[in-house]
């Protein structure tokens, strides 16, 4: 699991194509790789990756098919600039929000508007997905943890204060620019409990009814807005 707190920019070293996979070189620049071990996880771009190889300044790993098809991995370049944040500890602090790696689908920036000393980035996201973005949730933008301003339909935006964009890639964006998207897991465990409830099925755990687990109940308790 990791937060959304990018600790470094590392950039990608080589890419090596192994029957259909790539194998990915990445150097961590100022990450401290000092407490991590062959198998440990480091988010690259918000995506879950093992290290398979710790040369001492960097890591490798090996991105599958499926990764490659499912996030924006596949269009990087020796030289690309990447976000890394290194799994969390139980002894974390526990800055942004719950974040597993796994990339739901992959955004694009619509547009990029000054405001004050911020920038406001417009997304659009993937339509499968764009359900589960709500103003002022969380979602994971090429491993960072933001909050969302506003919705329009699937096209979401995002203010970006000096600092994060001082310590992530996101100055490197531009309109048409594709990126990786995770939305709040908590969305998905909401959906799966209204489904469960709507089909007349139950969760294997809860012994008993859906526990009137419904859109209403819902609206009513502030975790929707009604509609």
């Amino acid at each position: 699991m990791f937060t959304g707190i990018i600790e470094a920019v590392g950039s990608i070293r080589r890419m090596e194509e192994r029957g259909g996979d790539v194998r990915l070189h990445v150097a961590t620049g100022k990450l401290d790789l000092g407490d991590v071990k062959l198998g440990d996880s480091i988010a690259t771009n918000g995506v879950c990756l093992t290290a398979v190889t710790l040369p001492g300044d960097g890591f490798t790993a090996d991105v599958s098919r499926e990764t490659l098809r499912r996030t924006s991995l596949g269009e990087l370049s020796v030289g690309s600039p990447v976000n890394l944040e290194k799994a969390m500890m139980p002894t974390s602090r526990f800055g942004g929000h719950i974040v597993s790696g796994h990339v739901d689908g992959v955004g694009r920036i619509v547009d990029i508007t000054p405001s004050g000393r911020s920038l406001i980035y417009r997304v659009e996201a993937p339509a499968e997905i764009a359900r589960y973005i709500a103003e002022k949730g969380s979602i994971t933008v090429d491993g960072v943890s933001l909050t969302v301003n506003a919705v329009e339909s699937a096209i979401f935006s995002l203010n970006i204060v000096p600092h994060t964009a001082e310590e992530t890639i996101i100055t490197h964006y531009r309109p048409g620019s594709r990126v990786n998207l995770e939305v709040d897991i908590i969305a998905r465990y909401l959906e799966r409990l209204l489904s469960a409830g709507q089909n007349g099925q139950q969760p294997a755990h809860s012994g008993g009814a859906a526990g009137g687990m419904t859109e209403g109940f819902l609206a009513e308790h502030g975790f929707m807005r009604r509609r």
